[in-house]
């Protein structure tokens, strides 16, 4: 199995692994330990590298499986054998934009769960800018404007962000936990990551996220649409 570096430190961007497994078909290898984020919940896959044998190799691709998390190296790239030590480098800069992206997306769900109900349909990111969609049966320009403003009220109040591990039962205890309209933890899943804005926010999360909500700095809602009856969407975009 690989250790998932990144749900004990988001920001650990470089790291030492041994290669446990070859997979020859995709050019791939299984480490014991990484600190990639694969990918998932709207969140994309990092980029970055592996360092072997002399040479620096980009990872084109991260698959999670049962035996653990593998990354695919380019197809002509010389596969390390299994018991190498290797290093791992992400693209930090392109990390740690998706950090803050995904907490401004957390806070956006917090506020607009907080002062209006609204479950979350759906959403994606890129670094710096992302989409929610909510269960809102109408938004307004001056709404979306109040909403803008709660939104970096929450931001400048410095929120600590913080994240834990509990068994699912009593994860699921905690009320309010899926923000989804729909559950999207598979029954097999007996720990649940639980990702904390304290103060605004609690939810089952399995990104990486900056340690306060300042590191986000201001956040606009640059445009809204309707997708539905009462699915209505919101974007939002970071400042560099």
């Amino acid at each position: 199995m690989t250790t998932l570096l990144y749900l004990e430190d988001a920001y650990l961007h470089e790291f030492d692994a041994i290669v446990l497994n070859l997979d020859p078909a995709s050019n791939a290898i299984l480490l014991n330990r990484s600190a990639f984020y694969p990918g998932g919940g709207g969140q994309p896959a990092d980029n970055g590298w592996l360092t072997y044998a002399g040479a620096t190799i980009p990872v084109v691709r991260l698959r999670k499986a049962p035996e653990g998390l593998w990354h695919h190296l380019p197809p002509d790239a010389p596969l390390p054998e299994p018991g190498t030590i290797v290093r791992g480098k992400l693209d930090w800069e392109r990390r740690y934009a998706l950090m803050r992206t995904h907490t401004a997306l957390h806070i956006l769900c917090g506020v607009v769960f907080r002062d209006y109900g609204a479950l979350v349909t759906g959403g994606d990111m890129e670094p710096l800018q992302g989409r929610m969609d909510f269960e809102f049966e109408s938004l307004t320009k001056d709404l979306v404007a109040v909403i803008e403003e709660s939104v970096n009220r929450e931001v400048q109040a410095a929120r600590l962000v913080r994240t834990a591990i509990l068994p699912r039962e009593e994860a699921f205890q905690i009320p309010d936990l899926i923000r989804t309209k729909i559950n999207l933890l598979p029954p097999e899943i007996t720990q649940i990551r639980t990702v904390e804005i304290v103060g605004l926010d609690l939810q089952a999360d399995g990104g990486t996220h900056v340690r306060n909500t300042a590191e986000v700095g201001p956040i606009r809602i640059v445009d809204y649409k309707s997708k539905g009856k009462i699915n209505k969407r919101l974007y939002v975009a970071l400042e560099p």
